[in-house]
């Protein structure tokens, strides 16, 4: 069985003139949320084998944000992954060596969100109804796969957890 994990880089600074959109730093609320989440994932033993990480400056950040791993997995920052659409995520995902068991997807909506509504089955459950809702800044969800990385598609992923950074209390940060 295969674990895709999805997470939406966290909250950046606003866009403003003179600063490319791929250089926008997290901002503060953003590094504490991908703290959180980093911290979530850790006591929930999500540790990935691979990253695949947006080349922005923020998927960066939010991925430095998620550091110490108990095993430091295989990272690679790909150009392809900045603001890349559905059907592009899911090339990249189809490119994965089998050998790789799981894998953690960092990058930007829309098309992270509508690849996980692509690839999510229609089972319906409380996860499903929460990631048609939309998927917040610093979201992080978790698919079970049971097939050939390069057979992935539409319908073909369970998902299994949906954890934003509000559905964190304080004392569990």
């Amino acid at each position: 069985m295969h674990q895709l994990l999805f997470l939406r880089h966290a909250k950046a600074t606003a866009a403003s003139p003179g600063l490319p959109d791929e250089a926008r730093p997290l901002a503060a609320r953003g590094r504490e949320d991908a703290l959180a989440i980093g911290g979530a994932m850790r006591a929930r033993r999500l540790l990935p084998d691979l990253v695949l990480v947006s080349s922005a400056r923020r998927t960066r950040e939010t991925l430095a944000a998620l550091e110490p791993w108990d095993e430091t997995p295989l990272i690679e920052p790909l150009d392809r992954l900045y603001l890349a659409s559905a059907s592009q995520i899911l090339d990249i995902l189809r490119e994965v060596s089998e050998t790789v068991r799981s894998v953690l997807v960092i990058g930007h909506n829309p098309g992270l969100h509508e690849c996980a509504l692509q690839l999510a089955d229609a089972s319906g459950n409380e996860f499903r109804a929460r990631l048609e809702a939309g998927l917040p800044t610093g979201t992080l969800l978790e698919f079970a796969y049971g097939g050939a990385w390069e057979a992935l598609g539409v319908g073909r992923a369970r998902l299994t957890r949906f954890l934003s950074p509000r559905d964190l209390t304080t004392a569990a940060r």
